[in-house]
């Protein structure tokens, strides 16, 4: 009877969790939907972090919960939300970088403009570029392709013949390094100190790189793969000099101008080639001031200016065009007088001002953003306060 009462028992048991089990796929939807919501919360904007995570019902009363971040503390909200729902669950999700990356978990861009796709591989979408020098975060490497993230955030991937990994130890010594910024819209590292050589590398204005001495005029610079060449000292600045430049708009404007007529390259933010945000980014980034990426991330930081009167609009000022605030598609740099500067097909200059022959009645003025006043507050990193860069 004891034997009959204890097999009885475990038939009621095995009933109740399929009845469980059968049960589960409307709370399962439910809960679904709501651990979605959680991660928009989250990680609103997927450019910038790593928060993909699923659920998997594995058709028993635990259920797997399986994905990537490379927020840690994103986790411990996902664990906590399931938590307050009584939910039994198993932890599979990844936190990179993890071992894929081991104990080189940052990187120096190795070439004068590597390029940042959306997937691994050379035929994804080109939605970066990073410059020579730039430091880099690893977050995960698959099949000779890095995921990488930008200073300004921007996560992407990129091969991994484009940067040379570094340990933590190494990028502090990076830091302390003297280092020299290429400050000309584009020329070349030679093998000999003179224009005679056999060239090494072009280089374009941003490019970073390390100095080991200076031989009558001209810089013997180390590529972040240990390759040597030589740069004329008149072309660079040297690091602590370009990162205290003073902002203003008169010399972000002169930037801008020396690209006129460079072309429009979606994804480009080199004087190679670039888009419309890419411009933007580029013109301020020779000031020492990293922006975000995109036109619609830039749109959400600096001060608001009303621009229901031309008279508000100041040099400098960022020009936000779309269908609405919330739909940003463009942007360019405020000269004077209704004209700005910006990228499109080319770079070159537009106006504001309906009738001007420079103006496109197509582009509808959303929104403007003033920088230069909000210098290192949310969006806007001075170079000389950005951790990646300095010890």
């Amino acid at each position: 009877m004891k034997n009959l009462y204890k097999k009885y028992g475990v038939l009621v048991l095995l009933v109740c969790l399929v009845i469980a089990v059968r049960s589960q796929p409307l709370s399962y939807k439910k809960l679904t939907g709501e651990l979605q919501k959680l991660q928009v919360e989250l990680v609103p904007d997927t450019r910038q972090a790593i928060l993909d995570i699923e659920l998997r019902d594995t058709l028993q009363p635990v259920i797997v919960i399986f994905g990537e971040t490379n927020l840690p503390g994103a986790i411990q909200q996902v664990v906590n939300f399931l938590n307050e729902r009584k939910i039994s669950f198993v932890d599979s999700i990844r936190v990179l970088p993890d071992e894929q990356v081991g104990d080189k978990t940052w990187a120096l861009v190795n070439l004068s403009v590597a390029n940042l796709r959306a997937k691994p591989g050379d035929a994804s979408e080109l939605v970066s570029q990073v410059l020579l020098g730039t430091p880099l975060k690893i977050l995960d490497y698959k099949n000779t392709w890095y995921r990488v993230q930008t200073p300004e955030y921007y996560i992407g991937y990129l091969d991994s013949g484009g940067l040379k990994t570094l340990t933590t130890k190494e990028m502090d010594n990076w830091k302390k390094a003297d280092r020299w910024i290429f400050n000309r819209s584009a020329g070349f590292i030679y093998n000999t100190p003179d224009y005679l050589g056999e060239i090494v590398s072009d280089v374009v204005l941003g490019d970073l790189f390390e100095v080991e001495g200076i031989d009558n005029g001209w810089l013997k610079m180390r590529f972040p793969d240990g390759r040597t060449g030589f740069a004329n000292q008149l072309e660079c600045l040297q690091y602590n000099q370009w990162i205290n430049l003073p902002v203003n708009a008169n010399q972000i404007l002169l930037t801008g101008r020396q690209m006129m007529g460079l072309p429009y390259l979606w994804g480009g933010t080199s004087t190679k080639g670039v888009d419309c945000s890419g411009f933007v980014k580029t013109t301020f980034y020779a000031q020492g001031v990293i922006l975000a990426r995109d036109a619609s991330q830039q749109a959400r930081y600096g001060e608001p200016v009303d621009f229901s009167k031309i008279e508000n609009l100041q040099p400098g000022d960022l020009l936000f065009f779309g269908r609405s605030a919330q739909r940003i598609t463009h942007v360019g740099i405020y000269i004077a007088d209704g004209d700005f500067i910006h990228s499109s097909g080319r770079v070159h200059i537009g106006s504001i001002i309906p009738g001007n022959p420079k103006n496109d009645p197509g582009r509808n003025l959303v929104a403007v953003r003033r920088i230069c006043n909000s210098i290192d507050k949310e969006g806007i990193t001075s170079v000389k306060n950005h951790q990646w860069y300095n010890p």
